[in-house]
């Protein structure tokens, strides 16, 4: 969850587990089974399908069964990987909230959620081995 201005939003990532790269992140008012179903049917339209691990929401089987996906709760080792990234997101997001600071009543969350598009750029730009 990250506080935009006085609302609370929900953070939708999906992270590669070998590469720790940031496939998508998402952000919505909303935490429910047809918000899950249509962030992982993106992920699918632009990498195939694959196994989903995530942390035992009730929202996440039910999306995965919809899309034919394979659903397990992560291991301890992916917890702690995935926890850790997800810090990391919500640190860089508030941080950016305190110098552009949401006023908006009824905001749609854009420059939020082109903040993260550029936070997801550098991140992963930053993980590729310089040659």
């Amino acid at each position: 969850m990250l506080k935009v201005g006085s609302e609370y939003t929900w953070l939708w990532v999906a992270i590669d587990a070998k590469s720790k790269e940031i496939l998508s992140l998402s952000i919505s008012k909303e935490r429910n089974m047809f918000v899950a179903e249509r962030f992982l049917s993106n992920i699918v339209r632009d990498y195939g399908k694959h196994p989903v691990s995530t942390d035992g929401g009730t929202w996440y089987p039910m999306a995965c069964q919809f899309l034919k996906l394979e659903h397990h709760l992560h291991s301890s080792y992916e917890k702690n990987l995935i926890e850790r990234t997800m810090q990391y997101i919500k640190d860089r997001t508030e941080s950016f909230d305190d110098y552009f600071p949401c006023r908006l009543k009824n905001c749609k969350l854009k420059h939020v959620k082109n903040w993260l598009n550029l936070f997801v750029d550098y991140h992963n730009k930053e993980l590729k081995p310089v040659n």
